[in-house]
């Protein structure tokens, strides 16, 4: 599976001096502006920061950068080319590529549908839980006081993952 990565870039603003040695991973050319990008671990000309697909600048204030299969790309043709993550096993809506989700068992979820059976508390990030037979308990509710109907195997506690990080 390919890894995706979002990032908005990040303006600089070099002095006399400031960018020497540095060239644009865009254009290759040496940056001798002003104001450069740091996006995606390298450097680019605010002009050279485009998208893969529609060419639009990416430079822009408050713009945000996807990156995945080695091209970078704005937010429109990120979700065009890779449509949804899926549908939210608990509610059965489609997710969209670019919304943060939970996993649990090889199940996705939306944040907001990450909720114990039982009690129905949304569960977050760092809660321990329990997946069985494709439910999701809380630690407090989980069913059998740690066994699994007759198994002999105490439940794995499993830490909760975001499909996404947002750079």
């Amino acid at each position: 599976m390919v890894n995706s990565r979002v990032e908005a870039p990040t303006v600089a603003v070099m002095g006399s001096g400031g960018t020497a040695g540095r060239s644009c991973a865009g254009c290759g050319g040496r940056i001798a502006d002003r104001f450069l990008l740091f996006s995606m671990e390298r450097y680019w000309h605010t002009r050279c920061l485009k998208c893969s697909c529609c060419h639009a600048q990416l430079g822009e204030y408050s713009s945000t950068c996807y990156s995945k299969g080695g091209m970078i790309l704005c937010k429109n043709d990120y979700i065009r080319l890779f449509g949804h993550s899926g549908a939210c096993s608990a509610c059965g809506q489609s997710i969209p590529a670019s919304e943060m989700v939970m996993r649990a068992q090889g199940s996705v979820y939306h944040l907001k549908c990450f909720t114990c059976a039982t009690c129905r508390n949304r569960l977050v990030p760092g809660d321990r839980f329990h997946y069985v037979n494709g439910t999701i308990f809380c630690e407090h509710d989980r069913p059998g006081g740690g066994l699994l109907g007759g198994h002999s195997t105490p439940l794995q506690g499993n830490n909760i993952m975001s499909d996404q990080k947002v750079c």
